[in-house]
């Protein structure tokens, strides 16, 4: 009999029903439960599980692929929780990676899929593609001499292995034809630390986007390099950085708190998650004044950083509020190389705060935490007895309120005709030798205003935005018919005038422009030094630190 089982389990096996026998088997076992054993349910529910998708797998009308059919449950079943837990399949595991180390071997370039085309968007500095001479804006149409127009999954597949093969790349470049590069795959290291400078006569910024390995020892080698050119202040720029590793998290608070401090404590439903982290080496420099830039994507280990200067005083924390991440993540292995990042914790900063936003789903438009009722907030307080509190998110001890930009800029911005029009009049314009001398005159801007009120591109104003919702109600209630002439008299009166929007955002379109244009020729490092030109969080940052008394105040609550 024993025989005959295993020859029954290979039958299932060819079958794909392996997984299906396990649960089976579970199901078995679980009629061994307690009937209120928390176990029994869970076997009890598989059981069903397994039911269900061999009944529908059989007699559903039409063929089901079940790889599909089960990623769909996964998936469901996880959005039930926090938007953190995910489960991987093997063939995600290459972006897991990524994510988690920072490594990849590829060509060194941002490619995304635009308006049906494989395109260039950003070359890494100093990385293969950009040394190759490949181009923002430049549509990859060959690798290898495969056809690749159009087929973004098939263009990444062949762009990303083994270090030290090297691929044929065919471009189309617009107003130039067809290109042809071979580059050279390697290992990319994406830089945690991608600009550091100084931005004033006595001040340092240090651009941080990351916490994969080696942030810490990056942080920390601009801020020697800084003092060195004459820093004697320094700004961390930790805006748009969603996190990472809570090691550096704390390795980057011991740059500027000393040996011994509580970073933070992370506490979870299994004891072995409950820990906690201090610092372990001696700091950098623990007296040199620091402001912390947070936006509404500083998130997870970015808001750890944040947080502790916060809770210490060690430094001013200035922008907007941040995302609101306060859980712990483990990548666990599953069967067939598959992966689950599961939440284990919640973390909590030196003054006892946990920073997790008590909603995962309602957010602003931004990403930003909504609104939380006082009543839900706890209060903390930091070492000088500043006021802090929990509920979602770092507060800024310095709001900077940033004005959304206009309806017009946000249309021209998710049609990315800010790339098209650089594409087309890029070899109008001379050389630029200085980013900071560089300016988009009033006749680049009128071409662009002319340019772009000819392209398809749809925006909202918020009144138009109402009077949608209004039309829909009206619609739904019955009541449009009442109403028609008067919704018609508005929305022409409300009709759009591109050109007319275009010169009314003029401020800030000619700044996007101007990063849209130094970029093609210094990279991401040249978008950022452009952008800083306009940056209110900066200017509020270096205001502060002009005015010694007023940071100290500031730090006590004053």
């Amino acid at each position: 009999m024993q025989i005959n089982k295993q020859c029954m389990a290979k039958v299932k096996f060819k079958k794909g029903y392996l997984a299906l026998s396990a649960v089976m088997i579970f199901g078995l076992w679980s009629f061994t439960a307690p009937q209120n054993d928390k176990y029994f349910e869970i076997l009890k529910n598989l059981d069903i599980f397994a039911t269900m998708f061999k009944e529908v797998n059989a007699k559903y009308v039409d063929d089901i692929n079940p790889n599909t059919f089960m990623r769909n449950g996964i998936d469901g079943m996880l959005s039930k929780l926090d938007p953190y837990t995910n489960y991987y399949s093997e063939d995600e595991i290459e972006d897991v990676r990524t994510e988690n180390t920072g490594e990849y071997g590829g060509i060194g370039a941002q490619v995304a899929f635009l308006d049906g085309k494989v395109m260039i968007v950003m070359p890494d500095k100093g990385f293969s593609a950009d040394k190759a001479g490949l181009k923002r804006g430049d549509e990859i149409i060959s690798i290898d001499g495969l056809d690749v127009k159009g087929k973004f999954d098939r263009a990444s597949e062949y762009i990303k292995g083994q270090a030290s093969k090297k691929v044929a790349i065919e471009v189309l470049r617009e107003n130039v034809g067809k290109l042809s590069f071979t580059v050279g795959l390697e290992k990319i290291d994406l830089p945690n630390v991608p600009y550091f400078g100084m931005v004033s006569t006595d001040v340092g910024l240090i651009k941080q986007t990351g916490f994969t390995p080696d942030a810490s020892k990056e942080v920390k080698a601009a801020l020697r390099e800084l003092k060195k050119q004459g820093a004697s202040k320094v700004i961390l720029d930790l805006r748009g950085n969603p996190g990472g590793l809570l090691s550096e998290a704390v390795n980057i608070s011991n740059i500027f708190i000393p040996k011994g401090e509580l970073v933070v404590t992370t506490k979870g439903k299994l004891e072995e998650t409950n820990a906690t982290y201090k610092t372990l080496n001696t700091s950098t420099d623990e007296e040199i004044p620091l402001v912390v830039l947070t936006s509404s994507m500083s998130a997870s280990a970015a808001e750890i950083v944040a947080g502790v200067m916060q809770d210490y005083d060690r430094g001013v924390v200035i922008g907007q509020k941040s995302y609101g991440k306060g859980l712990v993540q483990q990548t666990l292995p599953l069967s067939y190389n598959s992966q689950m990042k599961v939440t284990i914790a919640k973390y909590y900063t030196p003054s006892g705060r946990c920073i997790q936003a008590l909603d995962y789903t309602n957010r602003n438009e931004d990403g930003s935490v909504g609104k939380v009722a006082d009543s839900l907030k706890t209060l903390f307080r930091t070492k000088n007895g500043r006021p802090v509190y929990d509920g979602g998110g770092i507060d800024p001890d310095i709001l900077v309120d940033r004005k959304g930009y206009a309806p017009v800029t946000k249309g021209i911005l998710s049609e990315n005709l800010l790339l098209k029009f650089g594409n087309a009049y890029a070899v109008k314009l001379d050389s630029i030798t200085s980013i900071k001398d560089f300016e988009i005159t009033d006749q680049i801007f009128n071409d662009f205003k002319n340019w772009a009120a000819s392209q398809e591109f749809d925006y909202s104003s918020p009144l138009e935005i109402q009077l949608r919702k209004l039309k829909e109600v009206a619609e739904e209630t019955g009541g449009l018919e009442n109403i028609s002439t008067e919704l018609s008299a508005l929305e022409a009166k409300m009709a759009h005038s591109r050109s007319n929007d275009i010169e009314l955002a003029k401020t800030e379109i000619k700044q996007l422009l101007k990063e849209e244009f130094v970029m093609r020729t210094y990279l991401e490092e040249g978008r950022l030094l452009a952008s800083f030109e306009n940056d209110l969080d900066l200017s509020k940052a270096l205001e502060l630190l002009s005015n010694q008394s007023l940071y100290e105040r500031t730090l006590a609550g004053n």
